[in-house]
């Protein structure tokens, strides 16, 4: 395997240092020498104490905003390629700085998975989530409610429409995704629900599935409309956490196959302590988002 991201560069050095063959190594590195896996893997499995000493850190009491999302790896398993889910828990803190509170591989999500996410935040500090944001996943709102009964749900806006407009005909699509704007972009509670029943007259006939779907999830998908606009923009959808995704899949593209669970952590933790790095600035809007917090929340606060 030739090592080509620039992540695993940084820290291959800094571990193979300690091993006393860093002259060597950097040598093959940069004449373009084919490296060893069993040596890459020798160095890397010298930062896994600190991958599991990072998943195992106290956390602050309570996160204002936190968001959930998972990304796919392919990974080997009895001579077989199988997909891989790493679910990330990014939460927003009180000074309005964003930071990964966690990351759980599993081929299958549920409510008993989620259930053991929700129970480690608490274990490890978490009394309060304000409001969580997610795209539904399955088993994710029963798991936070039974953890975290007084936390708001917010369902991603952007990912209902996408699912909204899967299987909308290519003719229909752009006036499809006009009339579900007037539903999400309503001023109000109220012009969200008089828009939704327009858009059940016009549209109910030739695609049922749409509101069937807005219907069943009415509740956290407008949640939102509780709060003012400095709050909304924060939770109507978990850009947040795919725009950290999409940063770590930049930095994993060079490597196709996992060989194992383990090789997963340690680049995902990798790449999240270089992510975090540029993490130096609060949320846009942050103080008047958090004066609006206290305001909503003050109850939690005194708690």
């Amino acid at each position: 395997m030739r090592a080509r991201s620039n992540i695993f560069l940084k820290y291959i050095l800094i571990r193979a240092d300690k091993l006393h063959i860093e002259q060597d190594l950097r040598r093959g590195l940069i004449y373009g020498a084919e490296v060893p896996q069993t040596l890459i893997s020798k160095i890397t499995d010298k930062i896994l104490p600190e991958v599991n000493e990072w998943q195992n850190r106290p956390l602050e009491t309570i996160y204002p905003i936190i968001y959930f999302d998972g990304i796919v790896f392919k990974s080997r398993k009895d001579n077989q390629i199988i997909n891989k889910c790493v679910y990330s828990v990014l939460g927003i803190d009180m000074n309005g700085h964003k930071e990964i509170l966690g990351i759980w591989l599993s081929e299958n999500e549920g409510a008993s998975f989620w259930a053991s996410i929700c129970s480690d935040l608490r274990k490890r500090g978490v009394t309060d989530i304000f409001i969580a944001c997610h795209d539904n996943l399955k088993g994710l709102s029963e798991a936070i409610t039974a953890v975290y009964p007084k936390s708001k749900q917010q369902l991603c806006i952007v990912h209902q429409i996408r699912n909204s407009t899967k299987f909308v005909q290519h003719k229909d699509r752009k006036a499809v995704c006009a009339d579900l704007k007037k539903i999400y972009g309503a001023v109000n509670l109220d012009d969200a629900e008089y828009a939704k029943e327009e858009f059940r007259e016009k549209w109910n006939g030739k695609y049922p599935s749409i509101l069937r779907s807005w219907d069943a999830n009415w509740a956290e998908l407008t949640t939102f409309f509780n709060y003012p606009q400095q709050i909304r923009h924060l939770i109507y959808t978990t850009n947040a956490v795919e725009a950290y995704h999409r940063m770590v899949r930049k930095f994993t593209k060079a490597k196709a196959i996992f060989p194992t669970d383990d090789s997963i952590r340690k680049v995902v933790f990798l790449s999240a302590k270089e992510i975090s790095k540029k993490w130096t600035m609060p949320a846009r809007d942050w103080a008047m988002a958090y004066s609006q917090i206290m305001i909503f929340f003050a109850d939690r606060f005194v708690a």
